[in-house]
């Protein structure tokens, strides 16, 4: 593991990628009062429990000034039941595993596109020529927004991550002037105003699309307010696709640095679904997610208060040897494997069943256009700057 960290130059922040690291218990608490979670039936209980450990930590940490709810309307990741149960049951149809299975005519054509476009050029930067435009575009069809605009995507997104890493656990005063929080939140004003446009223009004209679906479901006889529909398709758009973008970087990465798996995985395309599930859990590209404690509780023993700040460490938890056997080791015939990737419980990534099919037909495509497909070892891969999100930022790999 030290190997494959020193060689790929990742941050000591991703710990758990350290040879020799184990956590001294399944769960701690710091200094600071932040409540650390390593362990994976940790994680799995806490998951398991949305009525104690709240998925609205905007509240924790805006200190209640009322700009959460702005915040947090219409997201799956940071509602709580009965909000939660509402708009997932609003969105899940365009996310079956049979309206999903339909989509890879058109996924197969997005990619093939892509390709065509880097082939005779000797090499490609995975993420700027595939793994950030194909989920992207997947993603504002099923909306309805134009794909054309994924440059202001990518801005916008990248505003967020930035401004991610800045926000500390605990915020005074003095730094709520300094820092965005809202934007590390999710809160782009231009892209909201960008979203609220389309609302809009979808209430005169409907579509055959999500955004117009999200717009006329009622659910218990009520619809969602504008304010959910923006933030539900804000949260999709940009948060949506990065799990299938820095999956598909994370799964290449790994197959280079095992070229035995790598071969097998050319011979048999059919092993692709393995190799996925199995860089889920290895490379985990959500490493961490966070909960705030609505009441006092105990976990694997520790008193944890009310209103603390919990930190489930996924990634960790993906090593966990309680339930991984050879835990650091890349395996993609690994079975079963109950990997944390996609979080648990109701809080299960709706979009899984849509990202494990992107990444099944890209790396196939991948694999059968180039042969010799390798990583360029005088171009040192990069990686985003988030301390929760380990996925590549630029991975430039050779053709020829």
């Amino acid at each position: 593991m030290t190997e494959l960290a020193d060689r790929w130059g990742l941050d000591p922040v991703f710990f758990w990628m350290r040879a020799g690291w184990r956590p001294k218990a399944p769960v701690e608490i710091d200094d600071t009062g932040v409540v650390h979670v390593y362990g994976h039936a940790e994680c799995a209980e806490v998951y398991s429990d949305p009525k104690t450990y709240s998925a609205n930590v905007a509240a924790l940490l805006l200190g209640g000034d009322g700009l959460d709810e702005v915040l947090t309307e219409g997201t799956l990741t940071q509602a709580d039941p009965p909000k939660h149960t509402k708009l997932r049951r609003a969105a899940g149809y365009a996310f079956t595993p049979q309206t999903v299975a339909g989509l890879e005519p058109a996924i197969t054509t997005i990619v093939d596109e892509l390709l065509d476009a880097v082939v005779g050029k000797g090499r490609l930067d995975l993420v700027e020529d595939l793994s950030y435009p194909m989920p992207v575009i997947v993603i504002a069809d099923l909306l309805g927004v134009p794909h054309s605009d994924r440059e202001l995507f990518k801005k916008w997104g990248d505003e967020m991550i930035a401004a991610a890493g800045e926000v500390p656990v605990e915020i005074g005063d003095a730094q709520r002037d300094e820092i965005d929080v809202a934007a590390a939140l999710g809160h782009v004003p231009e892209l909201h105003e960008y979203l609220r446009e389309h609302v809009a223009e979808r209430r005169r004209n409907p579509r055959e699309d999500l955004l117009t679906r999200m717009i006329e479901v009622e659910v218990d006889g009520e619809r969602l307010s504008e304010n959910a529909v923006v933030n539900f398709a804000r949260e999709l758009l940009i948060a949506g696709h990065s799990t299938s973008s820095a999956a598909l970087g994370n799964l290449l990465l790994c197959l280079d640095a095992h070229p035995h798996q790598l071969a097998r995985l050319r011979e048999d395309p059919g092993l692709a679904a393995g190799a996925f599930e199995e860089t889920m859990r290895f490379l985990s590209p959500i490493a961490g997610s966070s909960r705030a404690t609505a009441a006092d509780v105990e976990l694997a023993g520790v008193r944890v208060s009310k209103g603390s700040f919990v930190r489930l460490w996924l990634a960790a938890a993906n090593r966990d040897e309680r339930q991984f056997t050879r835990p650091t080791e890349f395996d993609i015939d690994r079975a079963p494997n109950p990997h944390m990737g996609f979080g648990r419980g109701i809080h299960f990534c709706i979009g899984a069943p849509l990202a494990r099919l992107e990444s099944r037909i890209a790396v196939t495509a991948l694999l059968d256009r180039f042969p010799r497909l390798r990583t360029d070892p005088d171009d040192l891969v990069q990686f985003r700057p988030a301390d929760d999100v380990l996925g590549v930022s630029r991975l430039t790999l050779l053709t020829d």
